[in-house]
């Protein structure tokens, strides 16, 4: 479904083709077109239209010029590309703008030309990205407004060296991209289109005929027995049968030897009223969005299924809950014991999102016995924290004993650099241990404190110790017998602006460092 929502492209090698109504072009200077010799033709109005416009280079400019068949000429500026503090993302916004800018103008059948600039290595994956993050449509309209399922009947291309069927070239990115719009359907979508059973429905119909296999687990009594954490999460919304919630397993193996196997866990909160500790103060709008580290992992998924990586297995865990209020919350002070058996004193009910992955990541540490070469992730929209911290757009990444010798926030953060998909390193200390260490008898750990996250030093580093904590990850340290690579990504700051369209961070950066190295 996810594929046949994403724009048509086709690769040009003429600005002046009678088979689009418009020419979008990103670059940092006019006289970039000077070196191509298919790009001249568009010279003469750009330098005509310099002449009376001071700001071109500034802002995106629509022109008229009857040197393109349609008379449309949009120019889209990155701005400089030389400064300490550019990044390859100049080229994916400046290609948004400048798509967003055609499509205004009346452009169904717009050319998105990019020349040759080595300012970026994949700048040319940037801009197709970036053009096409600006043709989503979210799936309720595509759902609910046939009319409007398409922004654009086909988008041509004349990106840098993109050349379609190559390993590197125009499949990748519209593989990367499909991937984005499961990644976006899910995450973005309002808390009854996706609710619980119904991203459940979702994500079988995406994977059906695939080499994904979905796995639903959705009985109550083994949710409780074996994911118990989850279990105290679910049980005001259980009352609601529309509400109830669905854990969803993914499994993607390739053909042949298996060298490396991920094990991926992202939160699934369909909504988050805050449970008793209610959100208040009108903070709780925008909650929907809560669940867009599962909507990534299962994004991610469909990177594999359309590429098919070889020498790799991923499992995925996805919770998918409501946090409801209701006769039924669990509440603070609550002691629950997880699968690892460590006993729980719930601190506050908003932290709900380290709930329902501990036990799903002490799942896995349990099949991480058994696989090749196993690395371990959590992926949530877990803490303002890590907003106030880092600020919007930046994935935070944090790396146990095992995986610091990895070097695994390192080559993430490394590939994101070059795709257009940033990460921010923080550090898990002893003193986050310390914090969520039990404060009494009764308890093993203590969840959270009575504080928002913004409010709470270390706020958005500190729930990685409790996931390793509460999940028995702790004995997987660098001084076990069993050390087990762990890195926690907090990307409350990267999945999105509300109101907005969700980014679909960190999928792209994840599938640069783990798939696209693989591909034949």
């Amino acid at each position: 479904m996810a594929a046949s929502r994403v724009a048509q492209v086709t690769v040009s090698s003429d600005v002046r083709s009678e088979d689009y109504d418009g020419v979008v072009v990103v670059t940092d200077h006019i006289t970039r077109l000077e070196g191509d010799p298919l790009l001249q033709p568009l010279l003469p109005a750009l330098h005509c239209f310099a002449k009376i416009n001071q700001n071109m280079e500034k802002e995106v400019s629509i022109i008229q010029t009857d040197a393109v068949p349609s008379g449309r000429l949009v120019y889209s500026p990155t701005g400089p590309l030389n400064r300490d503090f550019d990044d390859v993302r100049r080229f994916s916004e400046a290609a948004e703008k400048g798509i967003k800018r055609a499509v205004e103008a009346g452009c169904r059948k717009p050319l998105l030309v990019q020349p040759v600039d080595k300012s970026f290595e994949k700048s040319d994956y940037a801009t197709l990205l970036g053009a096409l993050h600006a043709l989503y449509v979210p799936l309720e309209v595509w759902e609910a407004c046939e009319e409007r399922r398409r922004k654009v009947e086909v988008l041509g291309v004349m990106c840098g060296s993109l050349a379609m069927g190559t390993p590197t070239g125009l499949d990748v990115v519209m593989a990367l991209e499909t991937g984005r719009t499961v990644t976006r359907d899910i995450g973005g979508s309002d808390p009854e289109r996706m609710a619980a059973p119904r991203v459940a429905d979702y994500i079988r119909q995406t994977f059906k005929g695939t080499c994904v296999k979905v796995e639903v687990v959705e009985d109550r009594a083994e949710i409780e027995k074996e994911f118990p954490l989850m279990a105290a999460v679910n049980r005001a919304a259980s009352v609601v049968k529309r509400h109830q919630a669905r854990l969803v397993f993914l499994e993607y193996r390739a053909d042949g030897p298996i060298d490396k196997t991920l094990f991926l866990v992202g939160k699934g909160i369909t909504y988050d009223t805050g449970g008793a500790d209610i959100k208040a103060g009108g903070v709780m709008a925008g909650m929907h969005r809560d669940k867009c580290g599962a909507a990534a992992v299962a994004g991610f998924f469909k990177v594999l299924a359309e590429l098919k990586p070889s020498g790799l297995r991923v499992v995925g865990g996805l919770p998918f809950v409501r946090n409801s209020v209701g006769e039924e919350s669990y509440v603070a002070d609550e002691i629950i014991t997880s699968r690892a058996r460590k006993r729980v004193r719930v601190g506050n009910t908003d932290a709900e999102g380290r709930m329902v992955m501990a036990d799903v990541l002490c799942k896995f540490k349990e099949m991480a016995a058994e696989a090749v070469n196993p690395e371990l992730f959590t992926i949530a929209t877990l803490t303002g924290h890590a907003v106030r911290a880092m600020g919007p757009n930046y994935s935070i990444i944090m790396d146990n004993g095992p995986a610091r010798k990895l070097h695994t926030s390192y080559r993430l953060q490394e590939v994101g650099e070059v795709y257009g998909d940033p990460f921010e390193i923080s550090t898990i200390r002893r003193e986050d241990y310390e914090f969520h260490k039990g404060k009494s008898e009764y308890e093993d750990i203590l969840q959270c404190n009575n504080q928002p996250s913004t409010a709470t030093p270390r706020g958005h580093q500190s729930p990685s110790a409790f996931l390793i904590m509460t999940s028995g990850m702790d004995q997987h340290g660098v001084d076990s017998n069993q050390p087990y690579p762990y890195s926690h990504l907090d990307i409350a700051g990267s999945s999105g602006p509300f109101p907005g369209i969700p980014t679909a961070a960190p999928v792209v950066a994840m599938a640069a460092c783990y798939v696209l190295p693989r591909l034949k």
